[in-house]
């Protein structure tokens, strides 16, 4: 495979702010695979000491990390720094998680002896990360991963190379050995390597649907790679009767804008009953209003900073302009200050009268307002999409909630609160074309080991039951030989 110049930009500026080339994708499997045996090997206490000294040096190295995150994704640098405190959170939870989910069992089974339950690494694992979150995200597969006794390679996105890069030094600064993780780079093709190489044993995703699919097809036929995808979602938030206008408005703006709808559970559908329909949909808008759009470390801060690229832009600006030539009723208008550069304001557009909306996943700062009756309505218009998420329910009564919970389709389901944001504590994972029923965040535990069952005694011990001539008997009978 040929080199090939890699560059990010900052979305912001446009300035250069990373270059390098793609990696070999041959040598840095053999080199996982020659490494494992050691890794794995290596007692459970040592591996956790090493990816907790790894959540130091992130520790140490906070602000140098949040200022790239936000340089290189163009997010705000408050929100930059949320990221890495997750980064450095996820270590002590992935260690509860990898007792509570994968820990060992015994079972006294008396003249059995003993049954045991333990797991083991499955090898080489492959991570692809999205640029949305190019630490946090990847960092929930590595880590349980490395904990588990996996070697990793790592290929960020594309688009931000510079924190993957970042990332994995802290690993190998924190003891973890350079072959036991590895960062590669690469576009596309180096992605695609990975995934058919036949000396993995498995690829941790989160990404598009699209790829997410296209990594289930390489892998359909080979059931002995554990394949684990976390993809996007065109989710829905509902809101029904509350007096509480301007906080159901928050809620609404935060899901649907914060990292300027660049999250996989942000909401791009809100479905609103119509007697709710006027007081909110003016608050939601008079607050986007409001919203500052701006680089990552402007004062006073921004809420949203740019999407990752003028590609992306293009294409967000281009979707508002379909649903607005195909029976969409603009609230708000989406706006491109800068050509040359990939801001957007929030758009928000009424496709209540629209026919055959597209359910795909808009990945930006755009939402699709849908006017419904009733609850009942509400759930099937949540329920119209191929993704399932996450979803919320505003407003309404515990009935309501209960009702909703139990019928909308959706891995997150939450009341009261944003459709983004979910606790690391908990599953982490959608339905249909969201995911493949393996959800990480707390459940990465899971994937990252595969469970064995034992039967054992200190020493050998038989008997013989019925079926076998008694050899005490001189006398045969009918069938003895």
């Amino acid at each position: 495979m040929t080199t090939l110049d890699l560059i990010s930009f900052e979305p912001a500026t446009g300035a250069e702010l990373w270059r390098g080339t793609a990696g070999d994708v041959d040598a840095a499997i053999e080199r996982a695979r020659r490494a494992w045996p050691e890794w794995a090997a290596k007692p459970l206490a040592t591996r956790v000491e090493l990816v907790r000294r790894f959540a130091n040096e992130v520790r140490k190295y906070h602000d140098a990390l949040a200022e790239l995150i936000a340089r290189e994704t163009g997010k705000p640098l408050w929100e930059a720094r949320t990221e890495v405190e997750s980064v450095v959170a996820k270590v002590d939870i992935s260690v509860s998680a990898y007792a509570e989910r994968t820990g060992q069992k015994k079972f006294d089974s008396a003249l059995q002896g003993t049954a045991a339950v333990r797991h083991k690494p499955h090898g080489v694992l492959v991570v692809l990360g999205p640029y949305n979150f190019p630490a946090h995200l990847p960092n929930g597969h590595i880590v349980p991963a490395l904990i588990a006794g996996n070697t990793v390679v790592f290929k960020p996105s594309e688009k931000t190379p510079a924190v993957g890069e970042f990332l994995v030094k802290c690993l190998h600064d924190a003891g973890v050995p350079p072959d036991v993780a590895q960062c590669l780079q690469g576009g596309i093709a180096e992605g695609q390597a990975l995934v058919g190489h036949r000396d993995i044993d498995g690829v941790l995703f989160t990404g598009s649907a699209q790829a997410g699919i296209a990594i289930n097809k390489r892998l359909a036929t080979n059931p002995g790679k554990i394949v684990a995808l976390e993809m996007g979602g065109n989710n829905p938030i509902v809101v029904v009767d509350t007096p509480k206008i301007t906080d159901a408005a928050t809620l609404v703006i935060q899901s649907a804008f914060t990292s300027a709808g660049q999250r996989c559970t942000a909401a791009r559908r809100l479905i609103v009953k119509a007697s709710m329909y006027d007081a909110l949909v003016s608050e939601v808008k008079a607050l986007a209003d409001r919203i500052i759009f701006a680089e990552p470390f402007a004062d006073p801060a921004p809420f949203m900073g740019p999407v990752i690229d003028n590609q992306s832009a293009d294409q967000l600006s281009e979707s508002f302009l379909y649903l607005l030539s195909n029976g969409g009723k603009a609230i708000k208008h989406m706006m491109r200050p800068d050509g040359a550069l990939p801001f957007l304001s929030p758009g928000i557009i009424d496709v209540t009268g629209m026919k055959d909306r597209p359910d795909v996943e808009l990945f930006g700062p755009l939402l699709q307002v849908i006017k419904v009756d009733d609850l009942d309505q509400a759930i099937a218009e949540a329920n119209d999409t191929r993704f399932g998420l996450s979803a919320s329910l505003i407003g309404g009564a515990p009935q309501d909630y209960n009702r909703f919970w139990a019928n909308v389709r959706a891995g997150i389901v939450n009341w009261n609160r944003p459709t983004s944001g979910a606790s690391s504590k908990a599953p982490f994972g959608g339905i249909g074309l969201s995911g493949n029923h393996r959800p990480s965040a707390f459940y990465a535990a899971d994937y990252c080991a595969y469970p064995v069952a034992s039967t054992e005694m200190d020493q050998p011990r038989a008997t013989i039951g019925a079926g076998f001539r008694d050899e005490r008997r001189k006398t045969p009978r009918v069938g003895d030989t």
